[in-house]
């Protein structure tokens, strides 16, 4: 394998943010390594490829050993991991007085602890390496809250804090750590919104559209790359938290 070429593992990269962001990436010439919280068909891997060359992890990032071992199976494949996108997340949306704790728990799991699990066993590797990049999904409903997400915007905001923490102690091996927030983006998620509400979104922000996910993919391919930006939140919201 040639290791001048940067390997990327991105979870939850078989749809939406998480598949744009692997796209562009294999794109620009990089290995991909694409995570998938259940096993995959052949057809299915085809299907989701696209024509790209991805290599497939299976595994629950909110289980620490399964986390590991994806990392473990990358470098036994490729011999390094040059960058991680924590990408993986789910939503379990109700107001906060009927949120039970268990729907609490299981995006705090997959979101946060998830996100831990794979940036700690990525950094074991990096911190040999003396060279990495870390880049976290969050969301603007982390800086700034939202409706019936008290879970999903606990996570995200949790997310900001490991990103900033994890940024001040990866330096000390020139690792870098960064997170974007996303606004409202052209998602399996923002589809099930009615007309009406989505036009009422669209009156909210000052570019008046939502935005598309290779956006969020630029931004990815940009943190992921440039060698002197560290522990940064960049909104991708098309101005709606100015």
């Amino acid at each position: 394998m040639d290791n001048t070429t940067p390997v990327v593992l991105v979870t939850g990269a078989t749809r939406g943010i998480g598949l744009a962001i692997a796209e562009r990436l294999a794109d620009r010439g990089m290995h991909v390594v694409v995570n998938s919280h259940s096993e995959l068909s052949d057809e299915q891997k085809t299907a989701i490829a696209g024509g790209h060359e991805f290599t497939f992890v299976i595994g629950d990032v909110s289980d620490e050993n399964a986390a590991q071992q994806m990392v473990t199976d990358v470098v036994d494949q490729f011999g390094q991991i040059d960058g991680l996108i924590n990408n993986a997340g789910i939503t379990r949306d109700k107001l906060l007085s009927r949120m039970k704790l268990a729907d609490f728990e299981a995006v705090i799991n997959t979101n946060l602890v998830g996100a831990f699990n794979m940036t700690k066993a990525a950094l074991k590797v990096m911190q040999k390496q003396r060279s990495g990049s870390i880049v976290n999904l969050s969301s603007i409903a982390g800086t700034n809250g939202n409706m019936g997400q008290a879970n999903y915007s606990a996570s995200k905001a949790g997310l900001i804090g490991l990103t900033k923490t994890s940024a001040r102690e990866g330096a000390l091996r020139g690792i870098r750590c960064n997170a974007i927030a996303p606004g409202m983006i052209k998602t399996d998620m923002t589809d099930k919104l009615s007309d009406k509400m989505k036009n009422q979104f669209v009156e909210t922000i000052p570019l008046k559209r939502f935005g598309e996910p290779d956006e969020i993919a630029q931004t990815a391919e940009f943190l992921l790359t440039n060698q002197y930006i560290t522990g940064q939140v960049i909104k991708v919201d098309g101005g709606l938290m100015i």
